[in-house]
């Protein structure tokens, strides 16, 4: 399909979407593609931001997740990847506070959980105290205590359970040296005074500890089901589901957990009576199982979204698209520069790749710009007030001419480099491949297999020189997005996430640590964008290539559709049900 053609569907998706801003909370870390109670529009059939698509669900049968790849982690420990997190907290497990099960903005607002409120802060806000509801219980029927969220936490300390999100051992006091809760030794920080009361003291106030509750850090294990990195297999269920088998790679089975009290839970719905994922599909076949929508495939969704190749499929037949959901995401895809080593060690060839990669190709090669619109800043508008921060002012389509002024400055004019993406992101490496040839950069295309992508990446001794991957903020505030993909005390040899860059500058910690005394929300905001727009103009740590839309298929008989956008425009698990039970299978 010819540039033209794309730009032509793009614009007609455009047409047929109102795709409104959203402030997410992940990481996108999206696992990139391949690797997003107050009344509520229900307008029937279609893709509109603030809309549920198909209808209402009602209780019963089978839905059907089809997706090409397995999880990476389920475990709530290591659980920090889209769609991941949305698939965990909604179905498996619950956490202190969550977000709000509703369509729009209203999806980035939070409520209580497993505790009765979203928490009490004092000294400042250096100390958070939360008190759980009473009834919960795990799916054995043994109570849930307070003890088991502090365990949970602890356990994202243990530098075997990998990949989780760094809140706890950023926030926590007293965790510098912290091993995790398998060497035997607990964190003073975390008192449990009673089953029901957790409390946690903070190294310095944390206004926003109330959204960072909503991560699955803050779920609860119960120390005698630890089974160490194969806990990833079996997480024992505090969620109105429970895993009844799990062959990795090919399916993994829901049935409804028996002891998930429903008067305790204002979010979940658990409509379905068992959820299955299919995994290990190939290439468009998700998408086409779901455009036909035959026998199961009708009480299908996909995971993680749809391919930008599917696009031509969906428009013309209104049925189709009628059954799309469609959010802005809020996050932004870099093209991560390895500073660590030669010859992206050197500040003017990170410079030059600025200048030299074509980003408009880049939102091509994703579906053009109804997915995609051209990041020309590292926080996403969702984080600046919409405000589309442009300090460099540099053509969508790269300026070559400027890349190879630079290099040449640099002495690097014959440069052979390693580009790692995910296997669904293949063209859009080929379109990094073909804009650095354009100013003599040499560069060979790796793909990894979607479930292994962030481990790879994660892998800090063995990084390749360039990857393509996103970064979300995990809730709408600027503490969530540059300290963890530029901040170089977040930096792990294994596990690695968001620094992919592995840049480490102690003027830019300087600075963020500075943010982070802030109590002026409006200052701190204004404080990020400075500091963004700092690492855009001297450091040059990576390139920003893009801010997604997603857009996600649903089945013929899937009800209750929408894009949290509190997971990144994800469809949201909590609510998805079916219109007609008996017309499922499996």
């Amino acid at each position: 399909m010819n540039r033209r053609t794309q730009t032509a569907i793009a614009a007609a998706i455009a047409a047929a979407l109102s795709l409104g801003l959203a402030a997410c909370g992940d990481k996108d870390k999206s696992d990139t593609s391949d690797g997003d109670t107050a009344a509520t529009s229900t307008k029937g059939p279609g893709a509109e931001n603030g809309t549920i698509a198909g209808g209402t669900p009602v209780k019963g049968g089978t839905l059907t997740v089809l997706t090409n790849q397995d999880f990476a982690h389920l475990d709530p420990a290591r659980n920090w990847t889209l769609p991941q997190m949305d698939f965990g907290t909604r179905l498996i497990y619950r956490t202190l506070v969550t977000f709000k099960a509703e369509p729009g903005a209203a999806g980035s607002e939070i409520v209580p959980d497993l505790a009765t409120d979203v928490g009490r802060p004092s000294d400042g806000g250096k100390t958070w105290a939360f008190t759980l509801k009473d009834g919960l219980k795990y799916e054995d029927g043994t109570p849930i205590k307070s003890s088991d969220i502090k365990y949970n936490v602890e356990r994202s300390f243990s530098p075997d359970l990998t990949g989780g999100p760094d809140y706890a051992v950023q926030y926590l006091a007293g965790g510098e040296n912290y091993k995790g809760p398998l060497t035997g030794e607990h964190l003073p920080s975390i008192e449990t005074p009673d089953d029901k009361t957790i409390i946690f003291h903070l190294k310095r106030p944390v206004a926003e500890f109330s959204y960072t509750a909503t991560l699955p850090t803050f779920a609860p294990v119960p120390p005698a089901q630890e089974k160490g990195t194969q806990y990833d297999t079996r997480p024992f269920s505090s969620g109105p589901y429970k895993i009844d088998s799990y062959d990795r790679g090919k399916q993994l089975v829901l049935v409804r957990n028996a002891n998930w009290d429903a008067g305790s839970d204002t979010v979940r719905k658990a409509y379905p009576d068992r959820i299955v994922v299919t995994q290990g599909l190939k290439g468009g076949q998700v998408d086409d199982r779901i455009i036909a929508s035959e026998g199961a495939d009708a009480s299908s969704i996909e995971m993680p979204w749809m391919r930008p190749e599917s696009v031509p499929k969906v428009l013309p037949k209104p049925d189709v698209k009628a059954r799309m959901v469609a959010e802005r995401t809020g996050c932004t895809d870099n093209l991560y520069m390895n500073t660590s080593k030669a010859p992206f060690d050197d500040p003017k060839v990170r410079e030059a790749m600025m200048y030299a990669v074509d980003k408009d190709a880049q939102v091509t090669a994703w579906g053009g710009p109804a997915l995609g619109e051209v990041a020309t800043s590292y926080q996403p508008p969702s984080l600046t007030g919409g405000e589309k921060a442009d300090p460099l002012k540099i053509p969508a389509t790269g300026n070559p001419e400027k890349a190879k002024e630079l290099l040449k400055a640099a002495g690097k004019t014959d440069l052979k480099v390693s580009l790692t993406v995910s296997l669904g992101d293949k063209t859009r490496g080929e379109a990094i491949q073909q804009s650095l040839s354009k100013v003599g950069v040499q560069v060979t295309v790796n793909t990894v297999d979607p479930s292994a992508f962030t481990d790879t990446l994660g892998d800090t001794k063995n990084a390749p020189d360039l990857a393509i991957s996103g970064w979300c903020p995990d809730y709408p505030s600027g503490a969530t997005f540059l300290p963890f993909i530029f901040d170089g005390r977040t930096i792990k040899e294994k596990g690695n996430q968001g620094n992919l860059s592995q840049f480490r500058d102690q003027a830019t910690m300087d600075e963020m640590d500075r943010i982070a005394t802030l109590t002026d929300v409006n200052e701190a905001n204004k404080a990020w964008k400075k500091l963004d727009e700092d690492l855009m103009t001297k450091s040059f740590p990576a390139v920003p290539l893009m801010w997604q839309r997603r857009a996600l298929l649903i089945g013929t008989n899937v009800a209750g559709a929408f894009g949290n956008s509190g997971y990144s425009g994800m469809i949201d698990m909590a609510t998805i049900g079916l219109k007609d039970p008996s017309k499922s299978q499996g």
